[in-house]
Parts: structure tokens; sequence; C-alpha cells
């Protein structure tokens, strides 16, 4: 690495430099931290909301996880209804909605309109993540967009939650790996309902609004599984 920076640091107008470097990495850590979590977040409250998913997901996790072994990431090929729930879980918490800011390098022609140089824009992940045209139930929870008829995982284009291009988040491949990771994890060792007093019915899937859409606040149990 060090060469690597020493070489691409003697070429002009280079952004590969140790400065460049530790702020990717925070960045890395930093965002990929909030944005992590605040997915965990939805995750236990849409499996408390939903108790008949949580109980396939686990159902799916005896059945290719041996009892007292934690998950690896090789797992989730053999796992294909648990990674459609992560995957339903990021397109319907939507937790960036706005993205980031982008500006664009050159002029740009966009549905017959100029975009000057330079011009800020900022992508609504909204509008694909729910667009009616690309889901069957947009503003259901619904794992089945990510399972085909034979209950195998199937990738969608409509599924950017990181983005997309050459400017997408550069710890997606980080992000998929902790969140199966985690999720998987949680879900082999608890199963997570309400409290109390408390219904599923009554549970609210309407996010607080943030720079991150998180969920309301809400009470959770969670019982060790046997």
């Amino acid at each position: 690495m060090r060469v690597q920076i020493a070489q691409e640091s003697t070429k002009p107008q280079t952004l590969f430099d140790d400065d460049n470097l530790i702020n990717a990495v925070l960045d890395l850590f930093a965002a990929g931290t909030e944005t992590t979590s605040t997915t965990i977040r939805w995750g236990v409250l849409l499996m408390m909301k939903y108790p008949e998913m949580q109980k396939r997901v686990q159902d799916e996790i005896k059945t290719h996880i041996k009892p007292g072994q934690l998950p690896t990431i090789e797992d989730r090929k053999n796992m294909p209804y648990t990674d459609a729930v992560i995957h339903e879980i990021q397109r319907f918490g939507n937790i960036v909605p706005l993205n980031l800011s982008h500006t664009t390098p050159t002029d740009v022609n966009f549905r017959g309109h100029c975009i000057p140089k330079g011009t800020e824009v900022i992508p609504l992940l909204t509008s694909v993540l729910y667009d009616k045209t690309q889901w069957k139930t947009p503003y259901n929870f619904n794992p089945n967009h990510f399972l085909d008829e034979n209950g195998k995982f199937v990738r969608n284009d409509a599924f950017m939650p990181f983005s997309a291009g050459k400017r997408a988040c550069a710890g997606e491949s980080l992000a998929k790996m902790e969140l199966f990771l985690f999720f998987t994890g949680l879900l082999q060792a608890f199963t997570f309902y309400p409290p109390a007093g408390v219904s599923k019915e009554d549970l609210n899937l309407k996010p607080d609004v943030g720079f991150t859409l998180v969920p309301t606040p809400y009470m959770i149990c969670a019982k060790l599984n046997e």
C-alpha cells in the first residue's frame, strides 16, 4: 500500500494520498456504523411485526447452520429466504432516501433537459426503491420481491440502496457481509417480540425523519432460543 501511495503521489492531480486514504477509512467506519445499525433496527422491528417471517428465517438458520456454530458469509448462498428478507429490509427501510449529493462533471442532457457542468444533483433513491413498475407491492414489506417461484434468490436492478455507478457506496461489500452476519446471528440466538400489552398491529413502521430514516423508537423483548 505504501509503495502504491508513493507511486501515485508523483502523478499530478492524483487523489491517492495519505489524507484521502485516512478520510476514506473514516467514512467507511462512521457512515458504515450508522447505516448498518439503523438497518438492523429496522430488521428487528419488522421481525416483530411479521413473526411468521421471523420463524421462517429461523427455520432456515436451523437447517443450514449447525447448533453451536455462528453463521459465516459462506452460508448466505444456501439461505435464499434470509438473504431476501435482508434485501427487503434495506429496500423497505430506505434509510438514505436522498442518497448523497453529486456534481455533474460535464454538461448532461437528461430527458430533454440540460444540466450544466458543476450542478449539484441529489439522486432520490426513494423513486426507485418504491417504484411501482419495479416492485409488486412497493409500500409493503415483502421478501418475495427477491424470490422466484422456486424460492431461489433473484436480484433486481432497481435495488440500489447503496446508489449506483462510479460514486456508489465504497463500503457496499462490507455492509452486505455485516448485515448478513449480524442479522442471522441475532435471529439464531433470539426470538424478538413486542412487550406485554403491545400487539404486532400496534408497531409503527413510519420512520422518524432525519438525515437517515430511522424507526420510530420502540420497546422490544428478546427470548433466548433453546
